[in-house]
């Protein structure tokens, strides 16, 4: 799967994927692939996090936002990392409406290993969680208050900065950050080995 998830490498595609994202508007069908291409992968992640753990359905919804996405692309201002906050947050609206008709709750799901390509240069705490397995990350995010659950996989999988994650949520940038943070410390505690120095735990 591999063009997608992390913040890093999400952003080092934000000038590609601009480029793409002006080609379609333009009507060239191929460069449209191309921005399919690097945004998909985080927006399945992302969305997998939000209506849960059956891959078909996570792939269903991303199917209906890229309907819209291609419908409502010539309204788009903006370049790559401003896309990928677009394509989330139509992504996002769709993810509840399929809860709604579910009369579900958003829970955090499994997210694929390949997109748990984690860490900005600095977060040690992101770093910790590259090495989990999938099923260890369901039950590590699942577990987080669903505002920092949310957090994390924008910041982490569809690799969104503070204020592009605050768009999409709707909140202050300030308040992804600490959500983001809050996640992120609690799921590196969980990571540690009990005990330590000392003793066992």
């Amino acid at each position: 799967m591999g063009q997608g998830g992390g913040p890093r490498r999400a952003q080092a595609h934000d000038e590609e994927l601009g480029r793409a994202v002006a080609a379609a508007q333009a009507g060239d069908e191929a460069a449209f692939a191309v921005a399919y291409r690097l945004v998909q992968p985080g927006l399945v992640g992302y969305l997998r996090g939000l209506v849960g753990t059956d891959g078909e359905t996570a792939e269903d919804v991303a199917a209906e936002a890229w309907l819209e996405i291609a419908r409502d692309l010539g309204r788009f201002h903006g370049g790559g990392a401003g896309f990928r906050g677009w394509t989330a947050t139509i992504a996002r609206h769709r993810a509840f409406d399929h809860l709604r008709r579910l009369k579900a709750r958003p829970r955090p799901a499994p997210l694929e290993q390949d997109l748990l390509e984690l860490p900005g240069p600095h977060s040690t705490s992101a770093a910790a969680l590259e090495a989990i397995s999938t099923e260890r990350v369901l039950a590590l995010v699942a577990a987080l208050p669903r505002d920092q659950a949310e957090a994390v996989l924008l910041r982490v999988i569809v690799g969104l900065d503070a204020p592009a994650a605050a768009r999409v949520l709707g909140k202050r940038p300030g308040a992804v950050r600490t959500a983001a943070h809050r996640g992120l410390r609690t799921l590196s505690a969980r990571l540690r080995p009990h005990g330590g120095p000392g003793g066992r735990g």
